[in-house]
């Protein structure tokens, strides 16, 4: 009977689990879990701190879903080590667990810049998982005054998060916009208007030089008084089991279509993992929810003897804060179509007759249509793309794309 070991306890090695029994039936399963959750949906964080959700409805799966996979689950446990050529793994206790498969499904972690003076403060809190919304929760009160450091995606939903629940909430960012992974000056701001009108004040531009207890010394000279500090600089993907193996790895682990990587037998999956951009064409870690799905699901298959490929995986973001959704992908290069209005921007980016990327705020009509055009590189002349932009209906694609894409009855 073949053992599988998959590392990591998210969506992607829910995604494995999957993708082994959908071709291995009665293999041994072992998840090798940090958390002692069972596998949830980590976006959700952020309403669970606004009252929206519970533990128990953030479940990614249901409650008997390792039991009905025939999955045995170590709970609290750290692998430390990889043994490839004996095939096992080496867990923080010092035991050690054989597999014929592994996938690396580890995630990222936050990354801390060394400020001077952190050690001083004494509540502070990450934002990446439901231990630290739980901690975070029990540090703040309705007259806390929370500083967090990192105006991107994790600092924003923690900033909505706790918005209602405090007395004030400051966000700083070396960038000079919000969200600038992912949107440009001009969309930036439209969305960092919003938030200022549901309370938030920024600091863009500027962040912490060094801490002194309840009090943050700003580069630009500036100081901010606080209670609670929120570091969400950024993630950092966790590499090190492959890489201390001898593994390839660049930012992630490096990964093929098929999700294998450098060593026999090991794959990757998810935030740790380093594959093919399918917008640009370069090697990028993509952590988004869906990809992640996706990557483990094509490991659990080649794991278990199948020959899958996910080819397809590209840059998406679908986010809202306060009411005010944001979705973006792929690319932005090219040519540039707009539409705009006070409270939303539509912007749509096509080079070498190929739709390359997107911006929606405020407006997500045809984002499934422009996603699917995006990942299966539908050539813009081979639509009527003038009506795409205006309208959902199918009939901007020809007779022959529509049969390919909507199953031949339309």
């Amino acid at each position: 009977m073949k053992k599988y070991i998959i590392i990591g306890n998210g969506v992607a090695a829910a995604g494995c689990i999957e993708g082994i029994r959908s071709v291995d039936r009665t293999g041994e399963i072992t998840v090798i879990s940090e958390e002692n959750h069972p596998v949830y949906c980590r976006p959700l964080i952020s309403y669970y701190l606004e009252g929206k959700t519970d533990p128990q409805r953030m479940l990614y799966r249901s409650p008997d879903f390792y039991e009905k996979n025939g999955c045995q689950v170590l709970y609290g446990e750290r692998a430390v080590r990889l043994c490839k050529e004996s095939k096992q793994v080496e867990l923080a206790d010092g035991s050690l667990h054989p597999y014929d498969a592994l996938c690396i499904a580890a995630g990222s972690t936050p990354f801390v810049p060394p400020f001077a003076g952190l050690e001083t403060v004494s509540r502070k809190y990450s934002f990446m998982t439901l231990d630290n919304a739980l901690a975070l929760e029990k540090g703040i009160t309705p007259e806390s005054r929370v500083l967090i450091v990192g105006a991107g995606l994790i600092g924003l939903k923690c900033a909505e998060g706790i918005c209602g629940r405090v007395a004030s909430v400051t966000v700083c960012d070396l960038a000079g916009r919000v969200l600038s992974s992912i949107l440009d000056d001009e969309c930036a701001a439209l969305m960092q208007r919003h938030l200022e009108q549901k309370g938030m004040e920024f600091a863009l531009g500027d962040s912490a030089a060094r801490f002194e207890d309840g009090r943050a010394y700003m580069q630009s000279g500036r100081i901010i008084d606080f209670d609670v500090l929120v570091l969400a600089v950024g993630v950092r993907p966790n590499i090190s089991l492959i890489k201390e193996a001898g593994g390839d790895t660049g930012r992630g682990i490096v990964i093929d279509s098929c999700m294998r990587t450098s060593l026999p037998d090991i794959y990757a999956a998810g935030d740790c993992a380093e594959g093919m951009d399918a917008s640009s064409g370069q090697q990028r870690v993509l952590a988004i929810w869906p990809n992640a799905y996706m990557q483990g699901y094509t490991a659990g298959q080649n794991m278990a003897g199948s020959h899958a490929a996910f080819d397809k995986a590209i840059p998406m973001n679908s986010i809202g804060f306060f009411g005010l959704h944001a979705m973006t992908a792929g690319s932005y290069e090219g040519d540039m179509y707009e539409e705009k209005t006070e409270t939303s921007i539509k912007r749509l980016f096509t080079k070498d007759d190929l739709l390359k990327g997107f911006i929606l705020i405020g407006c997500k009509e045809r984002a499934g249509i422009y996603t699917s055009m995006i990942r299966e590189k539908t050539p813009v002349s081979s639509v009527n793309f003038e009506l795409l932009k205006k309208t959902a209906s199918t009939t901007a694609f020809s007779p022959d794309i529509r049969r390919k894409k909507f199953g031949g009855v339309v």
